[in-house]
Order: C-alpha cells, then structure tokens, then sequence
C-alpha cells in the first residue's frame, strides 16, 4: 500500500493501469491508517448515503480511508444494538485499494469489540454471503462498487441469512455514521496477533459449497466446450479452482479493468462474443461482473442471452426437470413470460420494486424458487438469498449437460411453452427539466398513444410500464442519479421491440 496526494481521479486510474501496487512496499508506521494526505480531509464532513445495492463513490474524492472508516463505524455501532459481542465477515474484491479499505474497516469493527472474519486476497460478493452464513456471522461487509467503472469503490452490506441487508437496516446505518472517526485505531499486524481479526479462506469454502451442490463430473466430461470471461472480477479464481480445461478471458489482475466497466452486458463483452463466433467450437460463454454477482451469457454462435432468457431456464429446469417448487420473484422490468411459464407450472409469481435487496426480502421470509432482475442478479433455491452469476452460469452448464441441448436448444423450449420474444432498451441523456416534465406527463395520464401503439393500461409499480397488447409493453423509469431516461420494452420480437421504443422516443422526447 502507499500514500500519496494524488492531484486528480483521472491521475490515480492512470496509475492503477500502469503499475503493479504490489511491487510498492508497506509503510512502517504502525498505523498507517492516519499517514492521509491533506487533500482528503475535505471529505470528513460529507455526507453519505447508500444506493440500491450499498454505498458507492469516486477513489480518493469521496471514496477514501477516513470516510470508509466513518461507515464502518456506523456499522459497527448498528450491530452492537443488537448483541455485545457481534461478529463480521470482511473481504474485498479486485478493485483498487481494497485490501487496505477492508484493513481499515477490520480495525474499527476491532476496535469496537465486534469480532472479524477477514478474507485476504481478492473475494466475490457471493462468498461473503456464504461465510457470513456459514461462520454464523451478524453482518457480511465487502469493499466492491460491483459493475462500476474503476475509478469507484464501494461498500456492501450482507445479513446474516447470506443477503442484502434489509433497506431499514441500512438506513440506521446511515443515521449512525459519524462525522469523523476518532483516528486511534490498532493495525493489522497487532489485530491478528491479539486474535481480533481472524483470517478464513472463502475461496476453499465457496468452491466446496459448489462441487457439494453441482454435478462438476456430467458438466467436465459433457464433450461440451465453455468459455468464461471474468471481466477482471473477482470470479476468477474460483473458475480456474473448479475447472482447468475451459477458455478463460480477462482472468488476470487489473484493477483498472482495461478501461471497461466489468457490467456483463453485450457492449461490455465484445470480445467474448467474437471469440465465440470464430472458435466455431464453443458450446456457451458465461461472464460475471466485478464481484462476481451478476451473470451474462452467450450460445454458441456469440449471440447474447438477457437475463429474461436465463429466468426462464432456471424455472424451466429446477422445476420441470429437478422437481422444485417455490415461488418465483422478479423485478418490475422483466419480461411477462415469466408469470405465463409460472401459470402453466402451478407456480406463484411475484412482482417487486426494481432493486435485489426486496426480492431478498421475499426470498428470505418465504419458500421461493428463482428470484431474478433485469439486470443480471438471480438467485435460486438451494443455495443463498443473494445473487450469484457463478452459480447460476453453472447451473445452466448442467442444465445443457444433463439434457444434452444446446443453449438455443433449450431456449426453443421455453417459446413452445409461453412463445417467442424479446426485451430491448434504450437510455436516453436528457436535460432534468424534461425528464422531470416526461414523469410528470406519466403521473397524470398524459400518454394514451405513442405513435400506432394504444396504451390499454398502466403499472407504476416502480416506473411507469403502459401495457400495449397481450404481448407487448414499454416502460419509462428515470435515474435517481444521473440525467438519464430508461426505456425499456418487451415484445415477439427485438425489431418490433426497436419500433415500439421508436415510438415513444418520437412522443417523449420531441
């Protein structure tokens, strides 16, 4: 680790892309934690506040040690509300800064009496989950901002049932965090002497938890070939651990990604996609994204299944072919498939707000069978309330082994069953102004057509969905945090999707 005042954000991801930190040797300070530069003090008064999926900002502008000390503390105050001597399972992923952001983070929750589960070397998401569970641990922490571009960093928070922790948690959290820390903490080094700070190995753990769950043996010896891509993520270590014989891309260090924001979405994986299309020998290309909790995926000509597709699959499989049941939950952009396949399979489906942590909040206090979003978290029943695009990527892999289909294959099931489809979306840069008239215009009921499409209802659920035919729908739903207008639509077909979309584009935005 090192310390330095770094004059820009652009400057630091430069330097992130040209050297390799672990060459720069380690302060001698016995605690390192209070050598900040000058220029960082300007973030102790901010204020912070968690997103959809933990708490996330920009490395060495708000993202820095002294701040992510003041969210462990609040934190580390919330637990002790609910037990004098609680524990924590602590891990960071690719990212840089992240073994000395978590380093941070063990001391204040040392320093509070809370005992630490510490994970060294790179870490999933999906394995705090599990060790959180696992250890019977009050809270599962990871220093990850997830898909982000690699000039952020983050903090998650984990329950202990192996999930996002619930929204009123987290908000407490928030209310606790402090506007500066006391800035006396022990090190590392005498952490782990004194037996504060333990050690565990959650890579041995996950990958245990998966050869005790998955046929690893009808997946290797299938005659099928499989890529994965780790998008530089911290998916790969554990894919290298569980199979030594498939194509892997971007498995290396690079906490910088190589410029690409490690989201497993089709314009992000352009090079997995022609390396498909031109080996002409792959059977499936699975990807995951920074921390390993979303999934994206690819058949064998590099074409790109959405996670509506996957959804799909998974209920088709664990119900119709491993006899599962449960309910299934999703998130208020997926397809409408989804609730036909669950009619037709006596299934209960469920619609949540947009955000993993209220399907969670489901999956936890019920029997469920899939819980899924648009954006590429699912989970499933056997294994935790939390997304997981490894787990799920294999278990599409066994799903193609153990049937001896092809991906498209399996796929032409589904649509014999609730018929062929597509969902596309487009983000639209807008001024605020007009986004906000767009959601106004919404609210009151101001769109009865767009173009040669009659709106026959309306969902506001979590954005506005208009309900075009039987089949078909368009939805506008504006980011909280950027000038931004998504607009998504499902339809028979990606070129009906496209006109659809088209359309409303011609009526929101002229």
């Amino acid at each position: 680790m090192f310390y330095h005042s770094i004059a820009s954000t652009t400057f630091l991801i430069q330097f992130i892309q040209s050297y390799d930190l672990n060459t720069f040797p380690k302060p001698s300070h016995k605690n390192p934690y209070l050598l900040l530069p000058s220029f960082l003090e300007k973030t102790i008064m901010a204020e912070i506040k968690f997103g959809t999926d933990g708490w996330r900002a920009i490395i060495a502008d708000d993202f820095t040690v002294d701040n992510v000390m003041r969210v462990a503390e609040g934190t580390a105050k919330r637990l002790l509300q609910d037990k004098p001597n609680p524990a924590v399972v602590l891990g960071h992923d690719c990212r840089f800064g992240g073994e000395l952001f978590a380093e941070a983070t063990a001391s204040v929750m040392a320093a509070n009496g809370i005992k630490v589960y510490l994970c060294r070397g790179i870490c999933s998401t999906p394995m705090i989950s599990l060790g959180t569970v696992r250890l019977s641990a009050d809270q599962g922490i990871i220093i990850t901002a997830s898909h982000n571009p690699a000039s952020y960093n983050g903090y998650k928070l984990k329950g202990p049932y192996g999930g996002p922790s619930t929204p009123d948690f987290v908000a407490e959290v928030e209310n606790l965090i402090p506007e500066k820390t006391i800035g006396n903490y022990e090190s590392i080094d005498v952490l782990l002497t004194n037996g504060k700070v333990e050690i565990v190995d959650l890579e041995t753990m996950y990958c245990e938890h998966v050869q005790a769950n998955f046929d690893l043996d009808a997946i290797r010896n299938s005659g099928l070939q499989f890529a994965y891509d780790a998008m530089y993520g911290s998916g790969q270590n554990v894919m290298r651990r569980l199979f030594d014989d498939i194509t892997f891309l971007h498995c290396d260090w690079n906490p910088g990604f190589d410029g690409q924001a490690p989201e497993p979405i089709h314009k992000n994986l352009q090079e997995l996609s022609e390396l498909i299309r031109v080996s002409e020998d792959i059977d499936c290309g699975l990807a995951t994204d920074g921390d390993a909790d979303r999934v994206g995926l690819y058949n064998a000509t590099g074409k790109f299944v959405d996670s509506h597709h996957i959804i799909l699959l998974l209920i088709h499989y664990l119900n119709k072919n491993k006899g599962m049941t449960g309910e299934v939950m999703k998130s208020f952009s997926c397809c409408s498939r989804i609730d036909k396949l669950c009619e037709l399979y006596g299934l209960k489906s469920t619609t949540t707000k947009i955000g993993f942590k209220y399907i969670c909040e489901l999956m936890v206090a019920g029997d469920s069978l899939v819980g899924g979003e648009e954006s590429g978290g699912i989970a499933i029943k056997g294994h935790l309330p939390e997304r997981d695009g490894i787990w799920i990527g294999l278990t599409i892999w066994e799903m193609m082994a153990k049937s001896g289909k092809s991906l498209d294959e399996l796929i032409e099931e589904i649509y014999a069953l609730v018929g062929s489809f597509a969902v596309e979306r487009y983000d639209e840069h807008v001024e605020e102004t007009l986004k906000q008239q767009i959601i106004a215009n919404c609210k009151s009921g101001a769109y009865k057509t767009f173009g040669i499409y009659t709106v026959q209802s309306m969902d506001d659920t979590d954005g506005f969905k208009f309900h075009l035919s039987d089949s078909s729908w368009v939805m506008m739903r504006a980011s909280g945090t950027e000038p931004v207008l998504r607009i998504y639509s499902e339809a028979n077909s990606s070129e009906e999707c496209f006109a659809i979309l088209d359309a409303v584009k011609a009526v929101v935005l002229k």
